[in-house]
């Protein structure tokens, strides 16, 4: 006789199936409520996240001299100062290099666009002089009718780079508080918690921040790593813009697996254009032998997998992140998946039961479960 089904059963496992997607429903709108609020607070939001970041990669030196005995003020005051010189460095040599060699680098674009055009009026393309006029002629007429959308776009880029100057000062000055008073935080926060979250707020935010320290630290380190091997194989071959071309990478690094590609892609158009398509395919081999020297070398060995993010979390992390927020969500992207994965571990950790021993079990069979 075939098994019925349980009228009773199924009424619980509905109505059970019922509350949780309304706890579930309501999970999600209380995230995008937050989502909501952070974005229209995200003018000042941003400073702060900025400069977390730059006091994750500069307080072991600020630590060092306190430890020296320096006041908090002087400490702080000295790395932020040395932090600017270091990053007036950084744009220096990307800058000068760039202007010493735009000639070089502009003749080899036209060669590489007379060769480009050379190429296309052979088999199999075929494609003759007047077809690439007629194409020219085109884009040149649909530039002609988007004038009005270009200069939208070239206020929309001037009001960018001014706030992105005023979000960078203004990360500074909090990097330099941040520096200065940061250890005082979760003592003020444990203050003014109620109850049981100023345990675990505190707690949580301690790990928040070595996870982030962790992330930021060691992803500099790997970057430096690329930056310095990329760079030597890139003049060993002759490529032109080797700092500007190093530099890019040591920055892409912050933006793990998607920041690799983007900067070895420079690095071969780059030699392509300049030196030629051997040279490039030279580039490629050294971009890619130093990718897996990272992948399996360099960054199990310095991050020791202390983020506990699998590579395919990473990657979706990433691509989220720059589907929602462009390149501002590529980079947050890892750092607040790994924030996540923090909070939620210590979450497991408070709603999961406590180890039975089974020592104690074996002595008292007959105890009760409960008292």
């Amino acid at each position: 006789m075939p098994d019925t089904l349980s009228s009773a059963k199924t009424a619980a496992a509905l109505r059970r199936s019922a509350r949780v997607s309304v706890e579930l429903l309501l999970v999600l709108v209380a995230a995008a409520a937050a989502l909501w609020v952070l974005g229209r607070m995200w003018s000042v939001v941003w400073p702060v996240i900025v400069g977390l970041l730059l006091t994750t990669l500069t307080w072991p030196f600020a630590h060092f001299l306190r430890r020296r005995g320096w006041p908090p003020a002087l400490a702080a005051s000295v790395v932020t100062v040395l932090f600017l010189l270091v990053a007036a460095g950084v744009v220096a040599l990307i800058a000068v290099p760039v202007a010493s060699q735009s000639g070089e680098l502009s003749d080899g674009v036209t060669e590489g666009i007379e060769k480009l055009r050379e190429w296309a009026a052979g088999p199999p393309l075929n494609i003759d002089d007047a077809q690439i006029s007629d194409g020219v002629d085109s884009a040149t007429a649909r530039i002609k009718d988007s004038v009005g959308s270009m200069v939208t776009t070239l206020f929309t880029g001037v009001s960018t780079v001014l706030n992105g100057v005023v979000t960078a000062v203004l990360a500074l000055f909090l990097m330099f508080f941040f520096l200065k008073d940061g250890p005082r935080f979760l003592p003020w926060l444990t203050r003014q918690l109620p109850g049981r979250l100023a345990h675990d707020v505190p707690i949580v935010a301690t790990r928040s921040w070595d996870t982030l320290g962790a992330f930021v630290r060691s992803q500099a380190f790997v970057g430096l790593l690329d930056a310095v091997f990329i760079g030597l194989g890139l003049w060993i071959v002759g490529v032109p813009l080797v700092l500007p071309l190093a530099v890019l990478t040591f920055v892409s690094a912050f933006v793990p697996i998607v920041g690799a590609l983007f900067a070895g892609l420079v690095a071969v158009l780059i030699a392509l254009v300049s030196n030629g398509l051997t040279d490039a395919l030279i580039v490629l081999a050294i971009i890619v032998a130093v990718q897996q020297l990272e992948g399996n070398v360099f960054q199990p060995i310095i991050q020791s997998r202390g983020l506990g993010l699998h590579a395919s979390v990473v990657l979706l992390a990433v691509t989220l992140g720059a589907s929602l927020a462009g390149i501002v969500g590529s980079l947050l992207a890892v750092p607040a998946a790994a924030l996540i994965a923090v909070v939620w571990n210590y979450l497991r950790e408070q709603l999961s039961d406590p180890p039975q021993d089974p020592e104690t079990d074996d002595a008292h069979p007959d105890a009760p479960l409960s008292s």
